[in-house]
């Protein structure tokens, strides 16, 4: 089973398991992470879901929709590599994925 490397707002890196095709943040929520709220339950509308994604990992992921760029962009905590960890699915090609979940928007 594949593997991403998450580091909390805290700084605590632990690795987690996940399944091909399963989506980020909902596994990020099965495990606890409070910070990931995913209140529109993955549907673009809320960004309560960002995270930072290490930026050697970004050209592995699919291109970010146009709605994800437009919630993105209203972010205080917004980086270059910032992501919705809703629009990410699991693939072989991610296996090991390094990512920090962003803190909370003030």
């Amino acid at each position: 089973m594949p593997n991403i490397i998450v580091t909390d707002t805290e700084g605590q890196c632990k690795e987690v398991s996940i399944e091909i095709g399963e989506n980020l943040m909902e596994v990020l929520n099965d495990n606890d992470y409070e910070e990931i709220e995913g209140v529109c339950g993955g549907i673009r509308s809320c960004a309560t879901c960002h995270i930072y994604v290490k930026n050697s990992w970004l050209e592995k992921l699919s291109s970010k929709h146009e709605e994800e760029v437009e919630l993105l962009s209203g972010l205080s905590k917004r980086q270059s590599n910032s992501r919705l960890s809703c629009q990410i699915e699991m693939t072989d090609a991610l296996d090991m994925l390094e990512l920090t979940i962003a803190p909370f928007e003030d």
